[in-house]
């Protein structure tokens, strides 16, 4: 039996697996522990022959993750390298690189690396109370910006880097963000829905499908120029400054 406590819980519902990132007492934030659980998750159902479509989502009603663990990433920079840091697996990447589809759904906040978790499944549903914020230019970094060109258009896409403004449900739709928009108790069942239209179809036909339309937008390239520019940004010393700013104004500390 799984452990309800853990920080990702994996279900299966028919030909359909469910993710779930399970810290709502967090707002779902990602941490090492959610992002070791992605990468398990992932691994677990793209070994089970039986699961034809994995669905994604956040526990909870409030949000599929407000991104990073800002404690744990503070905790992080102030930690030096090899001295008990966690240590995190691929889980930011597991959607892209899982060969089954992947299909997000978006049960309120989606900000910072939670847009980079979501853009990469192959496409996103979301709630009315769905919303994005693509958060990494205020703290020093760059996000999630490859996916979002291919979804938005370059110009679009920028916009929404440099202000790091909020986009909710209704434009995130008109935008290409998410593909339809549906009540919030009504979200995960179609999701699991479509999951089982999708089982319906080839499983080889459709895992060739998500490759071929993978190679035509580069994905995989685009993860590549993202580790750049984490390697580039990432605990740098205005990353560092703008990061413990931010997590002084959320937690008070």
């Amino acid at each position: 039996m799984q452990d309800q406590t853990a920080a990702v819980l994996v279900e299966r519902d028919g030909p359909v697996g469910i993710i779930t990132i399970n810290r709502p007492e967090k707002r779902n934030a990602i941490n090492a522990a959610v992002q070791n659980g992605l990468s398990d998750a992932f691994a677990e159902l793209e070994a089970d022959d039986e699961i034809k479509a994995i669905v994604l989502t956040g526990a909870g009603n409030v949000a599929f993750s407000a991104g990073a663990d800002m404690t744990e990433r503070v905790q992080a920079l102030d930690t030096p390298a090899g001295a008990g840091n966690p240590s995190a697996g691929d889980g930011y990447n597991a959607p892209a690189r899982c060969p089954k589809p992947v299909i997000a759904a978006i049960n309120g906040f989606c900000y910072g690396g939670a847009t980079r978790l979501a853009l990469n499944c192959d496409f996103r549903i979301g709630a009315e109370n769905a919303k994005f914020r693509f958060v990494g230019a205020s703290y020093g970094l760059v996000v999630a910006a490859t996916q979002l060109a291919w979804l938005t258009g370059p110009a679009v896409a920028k916009e929404l880097l440099f202000t790091t403004r909020v986009v909710e449900a209704e434009e995130a739709h008109r935008l290409g963000l998410i593909n339809h928009v549906y009540p919030l108790e009504s979200l995960l069942d179609e999701a699991v829905r479509i999951g089982k239209q999708i089982a319906e179809n080839s499983p080889t036909a459709v895992q060739w499908a998500k490759k071929v339309v993978d190679a035509a937008t580069t994905v995989i390239e685009g993860i590549e120029a993202q580790k750049a520019a984490d390697e580039a940004t990432r605990g740098s010393d205005d990353n560092s400054t703008r990061f413990r700013e931010a997590t002084a104004r959320v937690t008070g500390r």
